[in-house]
């Protein structure tokens, strides 16, 4: 993979497997066994058995280990297992790996997951508790003193100057919030299943850090979610429609923190999924036009917003008319904001879901989906397509 080139990855892997733990507010059980339960799950949607895993491919900040959940799951020997950093940003990350190694032979099956008590353990929201001496906790220095200690903060920094560019108001951001909850309320596995909500509701929602309100922030879930990879040709002989990694991407722009990169040039647009952008159509061979679901990760509105500009869904500062237009079938699971926050593998999840036909919110015909992971930070994306 290069940002200079295209790459041979697409149509080598597909995802064959989804499962999930119900998602809550209190699990009552620990992340080890959400693990198990979401990887369990996913291998009998698959029609695969622990047995046939041989590679696992999983987050940073995570505290069931590869080994520990395949000695959980009575998975054995594994040839291939790998970690990616930066949070939420890593999730289409994790199928990228794991293609990538079915692709080059080092595994055969190789299944990805998250699982955490993010509500009733630790909770993300909260922001910097407690950091270890470290060159990214420095970058922190600068904003930590000022008082910007948690990620909602870190955003309303650029959330505010993008409103200012723009010549925009909060509203703006209302619209997303809108879009996501209208699909969690038709969906029963969404915690705000039946439970839409109006712009004036988003208006009427307490501040956060202005101008974020409560409706532009994503909840804390707790739960698992887990997807199973192979080959393109294995998984025509399994139980459901592939979905084929067409292309994967990981992106960091120039000047990359963690959620402060405030010393670019530009603070109304996200450089590192503009390198994602690019890199997912170069290999592709595709553009906006061609996508008929959008899955973006959103953790906050605003970057909802700019991933569609750095897409080239519209220009900049227009995306929020192209989502009140519903010009683009957009996070039809109900996102982050309505269905659960697990660091986006959900997403990806509820992008098969529409490749099968099968989602809540299904749109006719829809054959080919783009994902994103967590912005702010370094990040990747998917394009996943149904077979032929």
């Amino acid at each position: 993979m290069s940002v200079r080139g295209a790459d041979s990855l697409g149509g080598r892997a597909a995802v064959v497997g989804i499962g999930a733990t119900e998602f809550s507010k209190d699990s009552g059980r620990s992340e080890l066994t959400l693990a198990v339960e979401a990887v369990r799950a996913a291998l009998d949607d698959a029609g695969l058995s622990p047995a046939d895993v041989d590679g696992m491919v999983t987050f940073t900040m995570d505290t069931s280990p590869e080994t520990t959940v395949a000695q959980a799951a009575g998975i054995g020997e594994l040839s291939f297992f790998s970690r990616i950093h930066y949070g939420g940003g890593a999730a289409c990350a994790t199928v990228q790996q794991a293609a990538l190694a079915v692709a080059a032979g080092v595994a055969e099956v190789v299944v990805c997951y998250r699982a955490f008590n993010e509500r009733s353990g630790r909770r993300f929201g909260s922001g910097v508790q407690q950091r270890e001496p470290s060159a990214e906790g420095a970058a922190l220095g600068w904003s930590l003193p000022f008082g910007l200690l948690t990620p909602a903060s870190w955003v309303a920094m650029t959330a505010q100057r993008y409103l200012y560019t723009y010549g925009l108001t909060p509203e703006a951001f209302g619209q997303v919030a809108v879009v996501d909850r209208r699909h969690a309320a038709r969906n029963p596995a969404a915690y705000f299943h039946g439970k839409p909500i109006t712009l004036a509701d988003h208006a009427a929602s307490r501040w956060i850090v202005e101008p974020l309100r409560l409706l532009d922030c994503c909840q804390e879930t707790d739960g698992g979610q887990a997807l199973v990879v192979t080959s393109v040709e294995r998984a025509r002989d399994l139980p459901h429609p592939p979905a084929v990694v067409v292309a994967a991407a990981q992106g960091a722009g120039r000047a990359q923190e963690q959620m402060t990169s405030y010393y670019r040039d530009e603070l109304t647009g996200l450089p590192e999924m503009g390198v994602v952008a690019r890199q997912l159509w170069r290999s592709s061979g595709l553009g906006p036009g061609d996508i008929e679901v959008g899955i973006l990760y959103d953790h906050f509105t605003p970057y909802v917003l700019m991933q569609l500009e750095e897409f080239g869904f519209c220009k900049p500062g227009e995306a929020a008319d192209f989502v009140a237009a519903d010009a683009l079938p957009l996070n039809t699971h109900g996102g982050q904001l309505g269905e659960a926050y697990l660091h986006g593998m959900n997403g990806i999840a509820e992008a098969v879901r529409q490749l099968r036909g099968t989602s809540v919110n299904q749109i006719p015909g829809a054959a080919t989906t783009l994902v994103t992971a967590g912005t702010g930070v370094p990040t990747s994306g998917l394009v996943l397509g149904a077979d032929g």
